[in-house]
């Protein structure tokens, strides 16, 4: 096998830059999600709100979780070592499962008990204009630290030329994907609990607190079930998406000695790297020190056209005919 990778075990950090700015968007997002944790508790206590304590809760949970993905950051920039020959960009999605656990456990399930107690025993509904206050300093801070993290979506995005929606959906910087849809659920949820506080003032019911308190569970299951499978994806091994396969195929094959591509393996083990592993036929009259320097080749081809390729794995392989 033409081991192409031996420079790429340089490149374990080439994704620094992006880790930097992840670090940023995420501790913005913490930093937001504790003073608003705090204050959404006391005013869930002073106004008898289930929605308020629910959104407490979902608060707690994101502060949670965004202290694991900065966990997630700083131990997948550690460089691959003789036990790690591969680096530990998968710690990255180990840790952000966690985090979409913690979305679950820490906020949905307490929103969904709080919201059925609240529908079974009822509550004393009390002064709501704390509630009222605290909900929209809540949704100013919650609007600043997405619009960081979308700002960061959008500048990745348009360097790669694709749709916001659909690099948000595809992309492997699952710690940013995280902090735009729990801040996303973080606006919504404020939105239904300042509905669920409203309705109980109008009506005198408890009926509206304890529905908005389920909505707001059934936002963040929802939340924590979308970033749980993003996360198993790519710690099951994700390739790079079909059109980009394509490319790197393309770009093997203008290789002068290359004849056949008989098998491409791509694997993203970081928003910043990604493995190429492929059987390649070279010419039959090709001497040794031409595939080397057709290996070294479609090395430069490849990471010149995708910055992201760390490691070029070629295996000389006869063709099938």
């Amino acid at each position: 096998m033409a081991d192409n990778g031996k420079r790429g075990g340089n490149g374990e950090n080439g994704g620094n830059g992006e880790n930097g700015e992840s670090t940023f968007t995420v501790i913005v997002a913490a930093a937001a999600n504790l003073g608003i944790a705090a204050a959404k508790a006391v005013a869930g206590v002073i106004s008898g709100s289930s929605a308020m304590l629910s959104e407490a809760a979902h608060s707690v949970a994101d502060t949670v979780t965004e202290v694991m993905l900065l966990t997630a950051l700083k131990r997948s920039e550690k460089p691959a070592d003789e036990d790690h020959p591969l680096g530990h960009g998968g710690e990255r999605y180990v840790w952000a499962m966690l985090a979409a656990v913690a979305t679950f456990v820490g906020g949905a399930v307490f929103s969904v008990y709080d919201g059925v107690h609240t529908l079974i025993h009822g509550e004393e509904p009390g002064d709501p204009l704390v509630a009222y206050l605290v909900l929209g300093v809540a949704a100013v801070l919650e609007g600043f630290s997405l619009r960081t993290a979308v700002r960061q979506v959008r500048a990745e995005a348009d360097r790669l030329d694709a749709p916001f929606a659909r690099y948000l959906r595809l992309t492997p910087d699952t710690t940013v994907k995280a902090v735009v849809m729990e801040d996303s659920a973080a606006l919504a949820g404020l939105m239904l609990a300042a509905g669920g506080l409203l309705g109980g003032q109008l009506t005198g019911s408890g009926v509206w607190d304890g529905v908005a308190s389920l909505l707001i569970g059934a936002l963040l299951v929802y939340v924590a079930w979308v970033l749980g499978r993003s996360n198993a994806q790519l710690l099951i091994g994700r390739p790079l998406p079909r059109p980009l396969r394509a490319a790197v195929r393309e770009e093997l094959l203008a290789v002068e000695q290359v004849v056949d591509v008989l098998d491409l393996t791509t694997l993203i083990q970081g928003p910043d790297e990604v493995l190429v592993a492929a059987k390649v036929d070279f010419r039959d009259v090709a001497t040794a020190a031409e595939i080397e320097r057709a290996c070294e080749e479609a090395e430069n081809r490849l990471r010149t056209r995708f910055p992201a390729v760390r490691r070029v794995y070629l295996d000389p392989t006869p063709g099938r005919g």
